[in-house]
């Protein structure tokens, strides 16, 4: 760029020298100037002036045609000018690249941008959505809140009810004490004409004793049959050492019960010990374990198992309520050739004499029976409330008891069980319960098996059939090992 300017300087300079050229040869002499207004002069001139001579040059003017200036330096000048113009070309280009790299990024956050606004909208859209969602669940749990409420109000009166029914039970309570309180007064009544009639027919005795009671109410005299034939040879006991007579022992001499021994009254420490004696027919024994002078019957059964077993409990055909409390369970309660319980005291001396091994029968309504035998079984003092300590299981009907081991035994009026209410409420009878049941032998006879009931309280065994399954019949025997 620089070259050309120059060539275009000396142009112009080559311009201005020949128009000044031409202007002098046109121009008059400064002589001739200065006498133009003079009068003429001769030519000829006067002393040494003459013989001088004066030249004018006219140069002809010249068209320009092309480049005037050619020069070697003036070829370096155009090389080192394309040179820069490269360079400048080549930092143009790379000011291009970046100026293209600065527009793809700028385009890559665009399209970023656009991105981001595409999931705006998305997210306007969400949050959209979970606004009408909100407002559905608030709507839900404004509709829950008012149901909540009404069932508060529903639990206030099941609260009102539930005390209403509390208080009945107390007073249910309170009329059987008095009618407990009115059995012991009778029983005294009995002991006291025992002691007047002092004669050996005791069956005379009690007929005595029942007419004196014909005036109480007809329920009073309904008194279970285990209890009063477990007391009868006591008392008789207790007669005989009070009158100092010379009755004969009651090994020898046949005692009080109200049923008919098998063939002689015994008694034996149990049911094997009648078997060893040579007495093999089942039925009802005159029995006093070993160390106590506690006289009780029991039924024995002698067709089972190699025999000599002592049933403590039976169910078959729902005619004994088992919804008793703790003193019945303690005593015993029932008919001995029927549905009975042996009674837990009689329980505890039977099995402190000797090692015992227990034996469930269970038969459902069709007619299947099962057993279920543990290798040990013996109960704690009533002071331990009974505690149920068993071994090791056998037999075909599940095991069921074995939950049970350890456990306290409980009744409606002795809460001993682990559960936060009364388990012998909710299962209608005495048991060691857990929380609560996987066997309910002393529960509600049920006719047909499966039962409906509010309550699991029928008569079952959970590994046979289920909770929901009464027996049809079950028995609870115990062996000396």
């Amino acid at each position: 760029m620089e070259a050309w300017v120059m060539c275009v300087l000396v142009l112009l300079l080559l311009a201005l020298v020949v128009s000044g050229v031409e202007g002098r040869a046109g121009a008059p002499h400064p002589d001739s100037l200065n006498n133009a207004g003079a009068p003429p002069q001769s030519a000829r001139p006067s002393g040494p002036k003459a013989g001088r001579c004066s030249y004018t040059f006219v140069v002809p003017q010249q068209k320009l045609k092309g480049a005037l200036c050619v020069s070697t330096e003036m070829g370096r000048a155009n090389g080192s000018e394309t040179a820069a113009l490269r360079a400048r070309l080549d930092r143009q280009q790379e000011w291009l690249e970046s100026l293209r790299g600065q527009l793809e990024q700028e385009g890559a956050l665009a399209s970023e941008v656009r991105a981001l606004r595409r999931e705006s909208d998305g997210m306007n859209t969400r949050i959209g959505r979970l606004y009408a969602q909100l407002l559905r669940e608030v709507t839900n749990k404004q509709d829950q809140a008012l149901e909540q409420r009404q069932l508060e109000s529903r639990l206030l009166n099941a609260t009102v009810q539930v005390l209403q029914i509390s208080s009945s039970y107390r007073e249910l309570e309170r009329k059987y004490e008095a009618l407990t309180s009115l059995v012991s007064n009778q029983s005294q009544l009995m002991t006291r004409l025992e002691k007047h009639c002092q004669c050996r027919n005791v069956t005379e005795m009690w007929q005595v004793a029942a007419s004196s009671a014909s005036n109480q109410p007809t329920r009073l005299q309904n008194v279970n049959n285990v209890q009063r034939d477990q007391s009868a040879p006591q008392r008789q006991v207790k007669t005989q050492q009070m009158q100092g007579s010379t009755l004969p022992d009651l090994r020898t001499d046949t005692p009080f019960i109200s049923y008919p021994v098998t063939k002689t009254p015994g008694p034996w420490r149990d049911c094997q010990h009648v078997l060893d004696s040579g007495e093999s027919t089942s039925g009802i024994y005159l029995l006093r374990p070993r160390n106590s002078n506690r006289l009780l019957q029991a039924w024995c059964e002698h067709g089972h198992a190699e025999g000599g077993w002592t049933v403590i409990q039976r169910r078959q055909d729902g005619s004994v309520n088992f919804f008793r409390t703790w003193d019945q369970y303690k005593q015993g309660f029932g008919n001995l050739d029927g549905e009975y319980w042996l009674g837990l005291e009689h329980l505890y001396w039977l099995t402190s004499q000797a090692s015992y091994k227990l034996r469930v029968v269970l038969e459902d309504w069709q007619g299947r029976q099962v057993f279920a035998e543990y290798d040990s079984f013996r109960l704690e003092p009533e002071s331990d409330w009974y505690r149920l300590r068993l071994g090791n299981y056998e037999g075909t009907a599940g095991d069921s008891l074995s939950w049970h081991s350890d456990k306290a035994f409980t009744t409606l009026d002795r809460d001993k069980d682990t559960y936060s209410g009364n388990c012998a409420h909710f299962q209608k009878g005495g048991w060691w319960y857990h929380m609560c049941a996987h066997s309910n032998l002393n529960g509600v006879w049920y006719r047909g098996g499966h039962y409906r009931s509010r309550y699991q309280d029928g008569t079952y065994w959970m590994e046979f059939h289920g909770g929901s399954y009464s027996l049809k019949r079950v028995a609870m025997m115990i062996k000396p090992i």
